[in-house]
């Protein structure tokens, strides 16, 4: 490994004990994936009650959630490349860089007439898709990384509920309130904020957490790299170029294959959840005036379900079983979808309980894709690689099924069965395509794990 910085922060990290470090590393990562949030999420707080894309049957909000969507799905085609290859010192720059590209694609947002805000919010997802991976190289390969991979993955968890609580209340003039209250220039936001429209919310929301960003991303990018005992512990990981991309994949074949189907729906699955859950509690009967913070309320829940589970494979020191471990967790979650959604049916759970239950089962789902499954992968087979090229793989995979959901569900079964409806039967899906794949994903990479490539030039 080269870059090794020795800032104070950073001498300070390598000489501190395991609990500061993993403090430090979780705080620095949660928080600056969380602000990212800021920047994608509070559209969908927005319902654009009643408008039609260009007076045809597809809803307003649909096109725009859509649009998004593409934009963010290129991005993880892109970040396969871009996030594989990206050298240690340039990671600040293009996080800052991407950041900023969003939030004027906000601003543009703002701006444009509600039917061309489509190709503002198509350009808000381009940037956005590669920050996870670009946050993801400070934290994999270390002996720690399921809790700080546990850590980052909860802050999505509870932004995307937070920031749309948020949104709501900057356009509901709760955010312009509260500025009241400070004086000299808190009172000159106040009244320049008021109530803020659906098209500028995102970008006031956006406004609002740059500074914590730009604070965050700089102290993650004090972290020291992984020492001699990660590598020891863990398998070094290294940038990947094409061929070695190319090798990876032809050497895993059926299990990324199985794991891609997967992730396919179930990504769909978590990002309907995710941008219809202001539709889909109100189909169960919680209007928002009664229940402000709901969205909170659930996805703090989940979150803690996820990071109490994902810490628990930290724990377990041999790789194989790790392995095993976070393939029991992803397994489980999918199954608890299906059950609580049984039981939702038999009127046993109420609709608060069964969006937090099947959220919690989707996340503990999902969440091991973007973390630990394919750090514990790379460390039990021993292949020398970056796990983000992985990560970025199953992505691009995943968000192209989210995208062809979405135009499946508006083509042939919105109208029929409703937000919550269509929601349901995505549900009862997921469950069985999903145990299915990854206990043949399981199977098959346990079975890996004494054939191994090691890269050209390199003793096992």
């Amino acid at each position: 490994m080269t870059d090794q910085r020795q800032g104070p922060i950073t001498t300070f990290l390598l000489s501190s004990p395991e609990i500061v470090f993993v403090s430090y590393a979780i705080f620095a990562s949660f928080s600056t994936y969380f602000c990212m949030y800021a920047f994608r999420k509070p559209f969908a707080a927005a319902t654009f009650a009643g408008l039609q894309f260009f007076g045809t049957t597809i809803k307003l909000k649909k096109a725009i959630v859509v649009s998004q969507i593409i934009g963010y799905a290129l991005s993880k085609y892109a970040g396969i490349k871009i996030c594989s290859e990206i050298s240690p010192h340039k990671r600040l720059f293009t996080l800052v860089f991407l950041i900023l590209f969003a939030e004027s694609s906000l601003i543009i947002y703002g701006i444009l007439p509600n039917n061309y805000k489509v190709f503002a919010i198509f350009l808000n997802g381009i940037p956005l898709g590669m920050v996870w991976g670009l946050v993801v190289w400070y934290l994999e390969g270390r002996r720690t990384s399921e809790l700080l991979l546990a850590g980052l993955s909860c802050s999505f968890i509870l932004a995307s509920g937070i920031v749309k609580d948020f949104g709501r209340a900057v356009m509901g003039g709760v955010v312009a309130e509260w500025w009241s209250k400070i004086p000299l220039l808190g009172t000159i936001i106040s009244r320049l904020m008021g109530e803020v429209s659906e098209g500028w919310m995102p970008a006031v929301v956006g406004l609002h957490f740059c500074p914590f960003f730009f604070i965050s991303v700089w102290l993650l990018n004090q972290l020291p790299q992984p020492t001699e005992s990660d590598i020891e512990a863990r398998t070094e990981r290294e940038t990947m170029d094409g061929p070695e991309r190319l090798s990876f994949l032809k050497h895993f074949l059926l299990g990324i294959f199985l794991l891609c189907i997967a992730y396919f729906f179930l990504t769909a699955y978590r990002d309907y959840r995710d941008n219809y859950q202001v539709e889909i509690f109100n189909e169960l009967g919680y209007a928002y005036e009664d229940n402000k913070t709901i969205i909170t309320q659930a996805e703090t829940i989940v979150a803690f379900g996820v990071i109490c589970a994902l810490a628990l494979v930290y724990l377990i020191k041999n790789n194989r079983l790790g392995l095993i471990g976070a393939y029991g967790i992803m397994v489980s979650g999918i199954l608890l979808m299906g059950v609580s959604t049984i039981l939702l049916d038999a009127k046993i759970l109420d609709g608060f309980w069964w969006m937090t239950l099947v959220g919690l089962g989707a996340y503990l789902t999902y969440v091991p894709y973007g973390s630990v499954l394919f750090d514990r992968l790379i460390a039990h087979t021993k292949y020398v690689g970056t796990a983000v090229f992985a990560i970025y793989v199953a992505d691009a995979i995943g968000y192209t099924g989210s995208i062809s959901v979405q135009i499946y569900e508006d083509l042939f079964a919105g109208d029929k069965t409703g937000v919550l409806g269509f929601f349901r039967t995505l549900t009862y899906l997921m469950s069985i395509v999903g145990t299915f794949c990854l206990l043949g994903s399981c199977l098959y990479f346990l079975n890996r794990g004494t054939d191994t490539v090691i890269r050209e030039g390199q003793n096992e």
